[in-house]
């Protein structure tokens, strides 16, 4: 090859020659602000073309050398690249085996090879969370946060330590900025409702809940229409406890009228007329309602109400009428042996109580009555075989109430069940028996 162009230089030459030979003119180059110079026209050729050689050279060779540069810087790229993925992939299969000391290990080698990975930085954050170092997590998460401000997952991942740290004013703020990043993000309403549960703050839950209702499949609305109703009752239940009985009154009778089916709100117009109206106008309140709804829980504070008034006489003749109309409602039965044992009516408890067949319902508190009833009128064999079971005296006339929803027991009614948080839940609980239907 090197003599093929050995060749034709040799042929350029003497090509040049032949023109230096006819060609013996002089022309004279003048430089630019400099000298002139005479010179033949053959030279004045030659001298152009070494000058356009060499800008030709020179610029082939700095094409050459970028594209070199730039190969070698690419080839670095790729090698930091495949370090940074066999430090991942290593960090991966040790978190995966719970190796976190290791774990954090291959973690610090991509960060010294890169400072900016995000993934690194969050993954390294998740592992602080989970040795409940939340003050490292923080310093993690915050650093991969600012290094992309519009990533969604490092602002998660503060709400999450945030929380941790029981600093749910701050967590809402990061969840704020999720939302606005992403308006229909499900998860994070879900994050910001937890967060306004926990601060209680229901009005603000009810503009929220509404927004949740909008962008939830449609299988979900029924589930999430519920909680909207029980975050209004909470809104009224405050609203009542802080005096500010119109709004509680407006609240509870919006709710009646929407959900007719949901107890608390009556429970909850019961207070409000007692606190308005009296308790006489709550007792008719309840009277009528109970009729429609036939709930043992407005009985229940019916007989509150009614004994507190010292009307326990129209309260029994409230109790027989509702038996006669449903003769084989046991927890009717029972209810009323309660109140006949609570009003020292001896006769009248054992009688009514002995009316519900075992088979039907046999529970602990039912023996533990009897029991009692017994003893007060000196039948101790009878009182023996009713306790089957143990309870104290001083409890005997207490009611416990059963959440539908998760089943657990409780003491006292409240509107929302503290396990589950279902709102509408509760039962009056006589199946510590089991009532058999």
């Amino acid at each position: 090859m090197s003599k093929f162009f050995i060749f034709l230089l040799l042929i350029f030459l003497t090509i040049i020659g032949l023109f230096a030979m006819e060609n013996k003119d002089v022309v004279i180059l003048k430089v630019p602000f400099g000298a002139s110079y005479e010179m033949p026209k053959i030279g004045l050729m030659l001298l152009s073309l070494i000058f356009g050689a060499f800008f030709v050279f020179l610029v082939f060779f700095i094409r050459d050398t970028s594209n070199l540069i730039n190969r070698l810087q690419l080839q670095k790229k790729h090698k930091k690249e495949e370090r940074i993925k066999d430090y991942y992939a290593k960090a991966l299969n040790a978190i995966m085996r719970d190796k976190v000391t290791e774990a954090k290990e291959a973690l610090q080698e991509i960060l010294k090879e890169e400072p900016e990975h995000i993934d690194a930085l969050i993954r390294l954050g998740d592992l602080s969370m989970k040795e409940e170092d939340y003050k490292t997590a923080l310093k993690y998460y915050k650093k991969a946060y600012e290094l992309d401000p519009k990533n969604i997952v490092p602002l998660f991942s503060l709400e999450n330590v945030m929380e941790k740290m029981n600093e749910n004013e701050l967590a809402l703020k990061y969840i704020e900025q999720i939302t606005n990043l992403e308006p229909d993000s499900p998860l994070a309403h879900y994050k910001m409702r937890n967060i306004l549960e926990k601060l209680e703050k229901w009005e603000d839950l009810i503009v929220l809940q509404k927004k949740i209702i909008k962008i939830v499949p449609e299988y979900k609305k029924q589930e999430e229409e519920k909680r909207l109703i029980g975050y209004s009752y909470e809104y009224g239940r405050v609203n009542l406890e802080s005096g500010d009985i119109e709004q509680a009154e407006r609240i509870f009778s919006n709710l009646i009228k929407t959900s007719p089916d949901f107890i608390p709100a009556y429970l909850g117009m019961t207070e409000v007329m007692i606190s308005k109206e009296g308790a006489e106008e709550a007792v008719e309140f309840l009277k009528k309602n109970y009729e429609t709804l036939r709930s043992k829980l407005l009985l229940i504070r019916l007989e509150d109400l009614l004994i507190t008034l010292g009307d326990p006489k129209g309260l029994i003749q409230f109790y027989l009428k509702a038996i006669s109309d449903k003769p084989d409602d046991t927890e009717l039965k029972f209810l009323l042996g309660r109140l006949y044992y609570r009003l020292e009516m001896i006769d009248d408890a054992i009688e009514i109580l002995s009316s519900i067949d075992p088979a039907i319902c046999s529970t602990p508190k039912l023996h533990c009555i009897k029991g009692y009833l017994y003893l007060r009128r000196d039948q101790t064999a009878k009182a023996v075989s009713e306790f089957k079971e143990l309870c104290p005296e001083n409890k005997i006339s207490n009611i416990s109430y059963i959440c539908n929803e998760c089943h657990s027991s409780f003491e006292e009614w409240t509107g929302r069940c503290s396990v589950c948080s279902t709102w509408n839940s509760f039962e009056v609980d006589l199946r510590g028996c089991e009532i058999l239907k």
